[in-house]
């Protein structure tokens, strides 16, 4: 397959800079998720890579080739694009297998390629209708199937399933999972959806406003944010970002989440991480929903009192929103997102206690907006 490699590319449009100084390397056979907002350049960078866009600045290379004045046709890749670019004059079954002709396949091998991916696909039975009948789901299948009978060196995905059904969409996700794995596509998939991100990649680049945020495996992304935009980014509900400040109690650094009851004693060596910059510039703390206890009742320990501000029953979680004081100026209040068990029963108004995992919890710059406390 291929290895890709992209240096400090720029993109501009107009005045506006899409991608910024843009440096990534995705390895032979890897699967390589970009995941951000819309408008964040993801589909950019990917257009970048598949020749449908020129960048102003920086090299991008295919197995060590520059490929920057290369056409799409030359540069061996299968784009799947959001919105379909079926040839509306074909059948699906010669949509399917116009890439495979266009390399003279044999016919006997085209039709069973073809049949192979519709089954998968679950569109077995439309292969004599023509695109203009279909919906979008089916219509995006077709799309997939295209790019998926052909063995390029790369495969571009763009939020390839966006149109389709939810169950479809996670057969299809497991689908493109296992087909990546045995034929060991280098393929790179674009979407804004976290769940398709984590499922799918060996590593994910978190992109927001044309800048790479950050780039690891799943567990990196979600254990170890690097930044307060991709610790708000992932997870459902989204990682507790509170302002926070460092003060000194009998001898020793505590970290005080402003306005509230809630503060640690911080260890010698997360102590060392906080620079003196850092605190001028004011900390957030953050810790994810899960890594919050909350008990009915309290047990001892360093556990904190609050009041339940909301509750959401989802089935299988609960989230709670925890009332743990008030902004002095806004008067508007201090909330705390806590996923427990759906049989813990609380209701608003009730006094419940808290117990932080103190081994999760992060902190970022509030300026420079970095992680102070990345390992």
């Amino acid at each position: 397959m291929a290895h890709i490699k992209l240096e400090n590319i720029v993109k501009r449009f107009g005045d506006f800079v899409a991608v910024k100084d843009f440096n990534l390397e995705v390895a032979d056979k890897e699967f390589v998720v970009f995941l951000g907002p819309s408008g964040c350049g993801k589909t950019t960078t990917l257009r970048l890579i598949a020749g449908l866009e020129s960048p102003e600045e920086g090299d991008i290379f295919i197995d060590g080739q520059r490929v920057n004045d290369l056409s799409p046709a030359d540069r061996d890749i299968a784009f799947v694009f959001q919105f379909y670019a079926l040839y509306p004059h074909l059948s699906v079954y010669d949509n399917i297998a116009f890439p495979l002709k266009a390399v003279k396949v044999s016919k006997p091998e085209i039709d069973a390629q073809v049949k192979r991916v519709a089954e998968i696909l679950q569109i077995s039975d439309m292969l004599n209708r023509k695109p203009n009948v279909l919906s979008g789901g089916e219509m995006q299948r077709v799309a997939l199937g295209r790019a998926m009978v052909r063995q390029p060196k790369v495969y571009l995905l763009d939020e390839p399933m966006a149109n389709l059904d939810a169950k479809i969409r996670v057969d299809t996700r497991a689908e493109i999972k296992r087909l990546q794995h045995e034929i060991g596509a280098t393929t790179i998939f674009v979407t804004h959806d976290q769940v398709e991100a984590m499922s799918l990649a060996d590593r994910i680049a978190v992109i927001h406003q044309g800048l790479l945020q950050q780039i690891g495996t799943p567990h990196e992304i979600y254990n170890k944010p690097e930044s307060l935009f991709v610790a708000g980014f992932m997870g459902m509900p989204t990682m507790n970002l509170l302002d926070a400040e460092v003060t000194g109690q009998g001898g020793e650094s505590v970290l005080q989440v402003q306005h509230t009851d809630v503060c640690f004693r911080l260890s010698p060596e997360r102590q060392a991480n906080i620079t003196s910059d850092a605190v001028e510039n004011g900390l957030v703390f953050g810790i994810r929903p899960e890594h919050i206890t909350v008990a009915a009742s309290q047990s001892g320990g360093q556990q904190i009192p609050a009041d339940v501000h909301l509750v959401e029953p989802l089935g299988p979680v609960n989230i709670l929103d925890i009332r743990l004081g008030t902004h002095a100026e806004t008067q508007d209040p201090i909330l705390l997102r806590v996923r427990t068990h759906p049989a813990f029963q609380g209701t608003i108004g009730d006094t419940v206690w808290l117990n932080f995992d103190e081994a999760e919890m992060h902190l970022f710059d509030q300026e420079t907006e970095r992680s102070v406390w990345v390992e």
